[in-house]
């Protein structure tokens, strides 16, 4: 049967009716928003704090990825398998995919093979709205800013050379990255240069994603920050009297998504900021809400360790006070391959040099977490390419360290491939725990916060500031921001700003480019190096090979 694609596997499956799934984890059928048979929103009154704080949570991350990605999605939904089948009442929250990656390169996020939450095609495509909803809420406050600037009613005297809020469409399109409206006249508006990013770098999708109730978003949504008026003084989406109306859009979205894994496990879907350009995790809601419905949570933040869980730690925990009790560090045979040198055409060929050199960049990944005090778990993602010697050689050097490593086979076999690993992290949840804490202080100086990850989490000698840089520093101080968490914008693909810096590199100087803010999300945005926050397709996307037939099945989504 593992010859099957994702899709095929997922689609053979018989899928409970979701009230069943509720019944599972105490949730009645009146309390359930019904979106048909398999999907449900989970409405907020069910998060209890009390049960929160008796109840586990698990962090899933991983080592440094190739751009394929090292199966963070499979081992968080395979863990919860393997949780449940030991004994443990599990369930997985996580963030819904964006279409950007469904048809660029990537895939999407439903994990893979025996390990997936279904039903696949709806949570990758447009699910329960949640996304459509985060892009008008968007799109709403642009509308409403060139809508002022063009008014003599109630104009504010924004000056549209400030403005830093920028319209999103959740798509690859590298063409809507800088762009120019308001032309055709001056029934059309005022013309001045604009440009688009993805969905999940929305400052409304960081919202969402940080709001602890309805009134909290509100609040969130009227403190994001637009630019200046012509007289220098800051302007909000308050002062456009915009965040009722974005809310009210948003009325839906801020519940939580109810779907099940394969082997009819509960699965929360909620949020989907990306790790490298947000904070690349899912709503403190939906982690909350799973915490108030099950004994363990299985979670994952987006990309490697250095982004996604630094974000996830410093951030997310950091607000919301939540502890989490074992990080998982998922690596694979491949990725260690391509961290030791190994080319795209190699990654499936054993070699144990490789593996050893490349070992160095989860070695660093291992000694981060534990500067979080928490004790990581190593899940050896497994592929048919793998050879013994070179897993055998990852267990041991993982053992000389003081840290498990488990031969993760979820993709093949579910929770009877997991459960091994379900008893390592059951073991460190339940006699290894300790009180996380914090990287650094959010009351801290903005440059030392960005100083201390750079330094500390991705091992850099120094950190180097642009102008433009500068400038936004000064700006923040000036608009008394500097008690933001900061939320780095970083390529995936390295721990450095440069990409081609495999391995564990050292000595490196980080540059700051720019320092975007998120004032309604609370953190401010160092963009390092060449990030970009709206991606562009590949030459050959993914959409190329998808097709759909006259029954609507799909085939090629991954």
């Amino acid at each position: 049967m593992a010859h099957l694609s994702d899709i095929e596997i997922a689609q053979a499956k018989n899928l409970q009716h979701i009230t069943k799934i509720a019944k599972k984890i105490g949730v009645e059928e009146d309390d359930l928003e019904m979106y048909g048979k398999y999907k449900a929103k989970l409405p907020l009154s069910l998060i209890d704090e009390e049960k929160i704080k008796q109840n586990n949570l698990v962090l899933v991350t991983a080592l440094t990825p190739t751009p394929a990605g090292e199966g963070k999605t499979t081992v968080s939904i395979g863990l919860t398998e393997g949780l449940n089948k030991i004994g443990k009442q599990t369930t997985v929250v996580l963030r819904e995919p964006s279409l950007g990656p469904v048809f660029g390169i990537k895939g999407g996020a439903a994990g893979g093979g025996y390990s997936q939450v279904v039903p696949m095609e709806d949570i990758n495509l447009h699910f329960t709205g949640d996304f459509n909803a985060v892009e008008k809420a968007n799109n709403l406050l642009s509308a409403l800013i060139d809508n002022n600037i063009q008014s003599r009613v109630n104009n504010l005297n924004i000056d549209p050379r400030t403005i830093l809020w920028k319209r999103v469409i959740d798509m690859n399109d590298r063409s809507l990255r800088n762009i120019t409206i308001g032309l055709g006249g001056t029934a059309n508006g005022v013309p001045r240069e604009d440009g688009f990013n993805i969905t999940p770098a929305s400052e409304v999708m960081a919202i969402l994603c940080m709001a602890t109730d309805f009134d909290n978003l509100k609040e969130r949504l009227g403190n994001i920050f637009i630019g200046f008026t012509y007289d220098k003084k800051p302007v909000f989406a308050r002062d456009l009297k915009a965040e009722n109306a974005m809310a009210i859009l948003l009325k839906d979205a801020i519940k939580p998504n109810l779907v099940q894994t394969l082997e009819e496990n509960p699965a929360i879907i909620h949020g989907g900021p990306f790790a490298n350009i947000a904070q690349g995790t899912n709503t403190i809601i939906a982690t909350k809400m799973g915490m108030s419905l099950s004994k363990y949570v299985v979670t994952e933040a987006g990309f490697g360790a250095d982004l996604g869980a630094e974000k996830f730690l410093n951030i997310k925990s950091a607000f919301a006070g939540l502890n989490p009790k074992c990080v998982v560090l998922v690596a694979t045979i491949r990725a260690l391959r391509h961290h030791g040198g190994a080319k795209k055409e190699e990654y499936n060929t054993p070699d144990i040099e490789k593996v050893r050199e490349g070992f160095k960049n989860l070695e660093k990944h291992i000694e981060n977490i534990r500067k979080y005090n928490i004790e990581p778990v190593v899940a050896i993602n497994n592929f048919v390419s793998d050879s013994l010697q070179e897993v055998d050689f990852v267990i041991e050097k993982c053992q000389s360290l003081g840290v498990q490593a488990v031969v993760s086979k979820g993709w093949e076999k579910g929770g009877e491939g997991t459960k091994n690993l379900a008893k390592a992290v059951a073991d460190i949840v339940e006699n290894k725990a300790t009180q996380y804490k914090p990287l650094y202080d959010w009351k801290s100086p903005v440059t030392e916060k960005i100083e201390t990850i750079a330094r500390e989490i991705y091992g850099a000698a120094s950190v180097e500031y642009s102008k433009k840089a500068q400038l936004n520093l000064r700006r923040i101080d000036r608009l008394g921001f500097n008690d933001f968490a900061v939320c780095m914008a970083k390529t995936q693909k390295s721990f450095s700003d440069n990409e081609k810096l495999i391995g564990r590199p050292e000595g490196f100087t980080v540059t700051v480019r720019e320092i975007e803010i998120a004032a309604g999300a609370q953190f401010i945005i160092p963009i390092l190096g060449k990030m970009m926050r709206m991606p562009g397709l590949p030459s050959v996307p993914a959409s190329e090979g998808m097709t759909i037939d006259n029954s609507g099945v799909i085939s090629g989504l991954s």
